[in-house]
């Protein structure tokens, strides 16, 4: 040994906290040995991109991330001419990049891409691993290492954003869900440094938050804003503040049922 760290050592010695819940991270890491695409399934802020930013780390691997909105289009993943200095020249986009470096390329909330994302996306999750550029003429073949990861929210799924079976089936499959309170509070307190009976408060707070989801909430509160709350508290905000702007108005604009969860805050603090 020379003493230097490799890649990937060095890679795993900064990875960004991630707190497994399950087998999770074994189950990517055989993924990304055997060029399988990934798919993460869960709710908004229970921890995905983490995961993934967290997985590219460990295994030394550069990673494009991609947040997938309306207007993504399968160009702006896959690159276009840009006009430079008088000249025409041919830009790669993130997943073109990904391909040529054998890199880890992330698509969040992949369901809110226009539709011919998902068409770019079928010959880079089969045995073939090409990406067609059609503007240049290219058949980019995926270089060692690369990896296609996409994730979704299957909660704000309708009849508009679903993922076609022919795209689901060309991935192995992960469900997340916010983590269990014991593991939910550790992450806390990690992630914010407050003590542990504060960060258990919150989360035993959340916890009945997301029991109103599909009452009167939409969507149940995120670790990740129970995470800004601690950091409010951390910072020396008051602690019924810091709820109310971190887990109570990020979920509702009804002024009458954000009385109703500022009393159940009540409840929960005294």
């Amino acid at each position: 040994m020379d003493g230097h760290m490799t890649l990937q050592q060095e890679g795993a010695a900064n990875a960004p906290f991630y707190l497994a819940q399950g087998d999770e991270c074994a189950l990517f890491r055989a993924a990304s040995e055997n060029d399988l695409p990934v798919l993460l399934k869960g709710p908004t802020g229970c921890g995905k991109t983490r995961f993934v930013a967290h997985m590219a780390a460990t295994l030394g691997r550069p990673l494009y991330t991609v947040a997938c909105h309306d207007d993504l289009s399968a160009a702006d993943l896959i690159g276009r001419y840009l006009l430079k200095g008088g000249e025409t020249v041919w830009v790669d986009g993130p997943l073109t990049r990904a391909v040529r470096e054998g890199a880890i390329c992330y698509l969040d909330e992949v369901v809110e891409a226009r539709k011919d994302v998902t068409v770019v996306l079928h010959p880079l999750t089969d045995d073939r691993r090409i990406l067609p550029i059609d503007r240049t003429g290219e058949e980019l073949e995926a270089a060692p290492g690369f990896m296609l990861v996409a994730s979704y929210n299957p909660g704000y799924q309708n009849i508009l954003k679903t993922l076609k079976p022919s795209t689901r089936q060309r991935f192995i499959a992960m469900e997340f869900d916010f983590p269990p309170p014991d593991l939910e509070t550790r992450i806390v307190v990690q992630e914010t440094g407050i003590t542990e009976d504060r960060a258990r408060a919150l989360v035993r707070l959340a916890g009945k938050l997301r029991a109103l989801k599909g009452q009167d909430l939409e969507e149940g509160v995120s670790t990740r804003l129970v995470i800004y709350a601690a950091t409010l508290i951390g910072q020396g905000m008051p602690m019924e503040r810091a709820i109310e702007a971190a887990m109570i108005e990020p979920l509702t604009d009804d002024a009458d049922i954000k009385r109703g969860l500022l009393d159940l805050v009540t409840a929960v603090f005294g």
